[in-house]
């Protein structure tokens, strides 16, 4: 028997702010660093939890972007690293001022990394998790029981459906 390569997957990465400029400020060192951004959805609310109330002030919004180079799901905890180095960049006095979440997107599921182990989570290396959010059936994603409620949502979904068609047409054209 022959181990198979994973086919290479989307980079996606949801950011959480309550300034425009320090997002813009993440996206412009994250291009540096990751190359082209091929997807970068609007302006979202993020009203779904108070969780980063006390550390990143209200109102917050959400934004997700993806890449254009595909990468190997094994390039993930390098990745999740780097993306807390840059939060802890650029936080304030021990206050993060953006929260940045890779993950990624392959045919069949949506793959958030975390530091935080939980029962569903799946430990790599390094103090990094993953965990499968979304999963794809039936022409849309699904939620599983510990989806996040944001990630529930229509909206998110309709999001992770365009970027899961770039990420096709990718793979299609080699």
């Amino acid at each position: 028997m022959f181990l198979q390569r994973p086919k290479p997957v989307k980079f996606i990465c949801g950011f959480i702010y309550s300034y425009e400029d320090v997002y813009l400020k993440v996206k412009k060192i994250m291009r540096k660093k990751f190359g082209r951004i091929d997807y970068e959805s609007q302006i979202i609310d993020f009203d779904f939890t108070d969780y980063y109330y006390k550390e990143m002030g209200k109102p917050l919004f959400r934004r997700f972007v993806s890449f254009e180079e595909l990468r190997s799901p094994s390039d993930f905890v390098k990745i999740k690293l780097w993306c807390i180095k840059i939060e802890k960049k650029i936080s304030q006095q021990g206050k993060r001022k953006i929260n940045i979440d890779p993950g990624y997107i392959n045919e069949g599921k949506l793959v958030l990394t975390t530091t935080k182990d939980y029962y569903h989570r799946i430990y790599l290396e390094k103090g990094i998790y993953v965990e499968v959010t979304l999963y794809y059936k039936n022409k849309n994603f699904c939620d599983l029981p510990t989806t996040y409620p944001d990630y529930r949502t229509h909206l998110y979904k309709s999001i992770f459906l365009f970027i899961r068609e770039i990420y096709r047409k990718q793979l299609l054209n080699g």
